[in-house]
């Protein structure tokens, strides 16, 4: 099988590709990525010399780009996108013309070149806020109710992909899925920017009060239910994919980081909160377990070591990541590439 990833040198996608070619190895892999600030080639240094994997840059929003790196392709699993709500309310503009126009040229690419399968990957922020202290949890039967201009465009991006399964009969299938955490994150989210500032001996910016919840998902958890879901899952169908432990606020997420670093409470800096912030998500997954069998594997504890270890362990690709240098390694490896 050959598949067309776009958005693959993002944290998600990135990770995704190293599971799919360590469990594919016959299968064949293109990555179509524009390499915004979030897009990072290092985070895929070494397969770059896998004769199965292949790097394209382009837009989404480019039909003749697209067009040309998804020829030939069997499958499209669909990561690219804006995907940082706080960008969103600065500049609305640009998470509408990635995250809706560009899937729609990648629908329509898709439709055109019959492709066998297009995954879009999307999240739970679609479904709005549940109130602190509920037990209450989305269902894939959940009216949509997005909050802020991200959650709007990853809305629209969804109906857009079920409606060309009602109306052209396109095979898609559709994941919503809580936050991840993991290798490669771009330290602008919570955990990774807490992580990385405390290893420079900096605070932890945390929005007050702190009280938000939100449900950890380990980025390989994530690889394995799309794996699952491209392989089994029924077309025109959408699936949650959360996570197997309790749902922990934000203060209680960053506490257990500074436990886990030893460090004390007073490395948190509450700031003040931005507008619109949704109080809690949750997702009922048991329709993924039901269907495919999956089920999560790593625990919030464990995904947090791993995420702290692993930032330990790679200071030099944060700290390129952090100051923009990063961004100098496509101009050194591809040069022959717009």
């Amino acid at each position: 099988m050959k598949l067309l990833i776009t958005g693959g040198a993002g944290f998600i996608g990135s990770n995704f590709i190293h599971y799919w070619l360590a469990h594919h190895p016959q299968d064949h892999i293109v990555n179509f990525d524009k390499l915004t600030y979030a897009g990072n080639l290092e985070n895929l240094k070494d397969v770059e010399g896998n004769a199965n994997y292949l790097f394209v840059k382009g837009d989404i929003c480019d039909a003749g780009s697209v067009a040309r790196a998804m020829e030939g392709c069997d499958a499209v699993v669909h990561f690219a996108a804006e995907t940082h709500v706080d960008r969103s309310i600065s500049d609305p503009e640009v998470f509408v013309r990635t995250n809706i126009l560009g899937t729609n040229v990648l629908l329509e690419a898709a439709k055109k070149l019959k492709i066998s399968r297009f995954h879009h990957v999307s999240t739970d922020e679609v479904f709005g806020s549940l109130p602190l202290g509920t037990p209450d949890r989305w269902t894939e039967n959940t009216p949509y109710a997005p909050r802020s201009p991200y959650a709007a465009s990853k809305a629209g991006a969804d109906h857009l992909v079920r409606a060309y399964h009602a109306t052209y009969g396109l095979p898609v299938t559709v994941s919503n899925c809580a936050n991840n955490l993991g290798p490669y994150m771009f330290p602008e989210k919570l955990i990774p920017l807490a992580i990385t500032n405390l290893l420079e001996g900096k605070k932890v910016p945390l929005y007050a009060p702190g009280n938000q919840v939100r449900e950890w998902l380990y980025v390989t958890d994530h690889c394995r239910a799309i794996d699952l879901i491209l392989l089994k899952g029924r077309p025109g169908e959408t699936y949650f994919v959360g996570p197997g432990n309790p749902a922990f606020s934000n203060l209680e997420v960053v506490k257990k980081l500074l436990k886990l670093m030893g460090l004390g409470e007073d490395r948190i800096e509450f700031v003040a909160d931005r507008p619109g912030h949704d109080q809690r998500y949750a997702l009922d997954w048991s329709k993924i377990k039901a269907e495919l069998g999956w089920e999560p594997k790593v625990g919030l504890d464990l995904a947090l070591s791993k995420t702290a270890e692993w930032y330990k362990q790679n200071e030099s690709w944060w700290k390129r990541v952090k100051s923009g240098e990063y961004q100098e390694y496509y101009k050194k490896q591809y040069q022959g590439q717009p």
